[in-house]
């Protein structure tokens, strides 16, 4: 029970970071594509969109439990992609540069619990879990 209800966390804890910021990032889709443009990225518009419908979809699939594994594997991904595009080599002055380099970390480090989060499953209180076991250990 303990380790579901911790899977359970894990996973609303994620879900607050990802659901927020693709809503955030549709809401204002001129200011993100805009963002992308000042990093130099092809089609800031598409980067943008796709980028808010992955962080949204994704953080739901994460929420409730739905192929948990797969999601989180793709979130690991994303996070490490996500902070060298957005933070490796940032920053003009000293303390800009502390700033971006610890958020690159911080990227890094989700994409470490991701990766925990894949290999364990959502646990039984999710979607998957209630699939018969598919997709997470119902222990």
């Amino acid at each position: 029970m303990l380790r579901n209800a911790l899977l359970l966390i894990s996973r609303l804890l994620f879900a607050t970071m990802f659901v927020p910021s693709g809503l955030q990032a549709l809401s204002n889709i001129a200011g993100t594509a805009s963002y992308f443009a000042g990093l130099g990225l092809p089609s800031p518009m598409l980067a943008a969109w796709g980028t808010g419908l992955f962080e949204l979809i994704a953080g739901l699939l994460i929420l409730v439990g739905l192929q948990t594994r797969i999601a989180a594997l793709l979130l690991a991904a994303f996070c490490i992609v996500a902070g060298f595009i957005g933070h490796y080599g940032q920053g003009d002055d000293p303390t800009l540069a502390f700033l971006h380099s610890q958020m690159l970390m911080k990227d890094i480090a989700i994409s470490g619990g991701f990766l925990a989060l894949a290999m364990a499953g959502a646990g039984a209180w999710s979607i998957d879990g209630r699939n018969f076991g598919v997709g997470a250990e119902v222990t």
